[in-house]
């Protein structure tokens, strides 16, 4: 039958978050915007995939695949997810490269595997071979602004729901106010359990270092993000100074930035994210890349893919437990059991939405 591209559907969601979700860099987190593409073949064969963003940029993402990537990809036929991820990238590279494009490629891609993937009737998981059942998890909170207090109820709230894992925010204005939080927090959690750090991009590299000496003791499992992802070099120097690993990657949108934070920052805990790198074509790059560097590769956000995604990978890490819920708007939400979140079995890619909650926030 016919496997050339008959329609290629854009939906466009603004989904309210609850709560007050502050971080460093991007100030309070009112909503997210989610992107859905939906691909149909001529033979019938559908595929869902989908990006989101903190708030800004959705309508542009959705204007792109709307009227630059939809009419190059009508009519054509659909080859491999790796091909017609290069097929997209050359089409707008000179205009796009990383960026927006990525995040629209991205949701094409997706769709493009979903389509794959069941057509051969292999789970995402399984995609590599036999993959893992069930993947380790950490809860990734927004919570720059809640007072201890709030801070240390939530995280009573995680563990008690099954995390074993947590990260919090630093980049407080008073540098004593995030090592209070932190020592507040470990006292809570133990002095095993695994516990990591986001700084939102915000220090210097001066300020980076001083923070990152005067929390070694605390035993953080990473410190991400700690200053501007395009300075490799400062990266370099900040993980130089100290003994807690530096991790990075949500900010880089190619596989060539990928490659500079493992080559030139020398990062220890990669991130990848399929919602900005191309789709799971541009993160299993980074998976590769980082194994090649010896390194776990670990995600950012929407859960619901990730744990399928690092399920196929060996140099699996671990998923951020995200704090916008988009697993709670489709058919089968994921449940935190001991730590770790269980991997979709069915074939594709095991995110399907559930449109009657998620079209209260469609945007026309």
């Amino acid at each position: 039958m016919d496997n050339k591209i008959k329609t290629i559907a854009i939906d466009y969601y603004k989904v309210p978050l609850e709560g007050n979700l502050v971080d460093a860099l991007h100030g309070k987190h009112d909503n997210f915007e989610l992107i859905t593409a939906t691909v149909t073949l001529e033979n019938g064969r559908i595929g869902c995939g989908y990006t989101y963003t903190g708030g800004f940029g959705g309508a542009a993402i959705a204007k792109m695949l709307e009227q630059d990537l939809t009419p190059q990809l009508i009519g054509v036929p659909m080859n491999s997810p790796e091909k017609m991820n290069d097929y997209m990238n050359q089409h707008i590279h000179y205009v796009a490269r990383g960026g927006i494009a990525s995040f629209a490629i991205s949701a094409l891609d997706i769709a493009f595997w979903d389509i794959e993937l069941k057509s051969h009737g292999i789970a995402l998981k399984d995609l590599r071979g036999k993959g893992e059942d069930k993947v380790r998890t950490y809860y990734g909170g927004i919570d720059l602004m809640y007072s201890e207090k709030e801070l240390l109820e939530n995280i009573e709230k995680q563990l008690a729901s099954g995390h074993t894992a947590v990260k919090i925010k630093l980049g407080r204005e008073n540098e004593d106010e995030d090592i209070q939080r932190i020592k507040a927090v470990r006292k809570l959690i133990g002095d095993e359990a695994l516990f990591m750090v986001d700084a939102n991009m915000v220090w210097t590299e001066e300020q980076a270092i001083r923070m990152a000496k005067r929390m070694e003791e605390y035993n953080i499992g990473w410190l991400e993000e700690p200053t501007n992802p395009d300075d490799y070099e400062g990266y370099a120097r900040i993980g130089q100074a100290t003994s807690i690993p530096i991790a990075m990657g949500e900010n880089l949108h190619t596989i060539y930035e990928h490659e500079l934070a493992m080559k030139l920052a020398r990062i220890k805990r990669p991130i990848g994210d399929c919602s900005n790198v191309c789709g799971i074509t541009g993160f299993l790059k980074v998976a590769d890349l980082a194994e090649k560097y010896s390194v776990e590769v670990h995600s950012h956000g929407m859960q619901e893919l990730h744990a399928n995604v690092l399920g196929a990978v060996e140099n699996r890490g671990m998923v951020e437990f995200h704090s916008f819920p988009i697993y709670k708007y489709t058919v089968d939400p994921l449940v935190v059991k001991d730590g770790y979140l269980e991997t979709c079995k069915a074939p594709g890619t095991g995110v399907v939405f559930d449109l009657e909650k998620l079209n209260l926030y469609k945007v026309n």
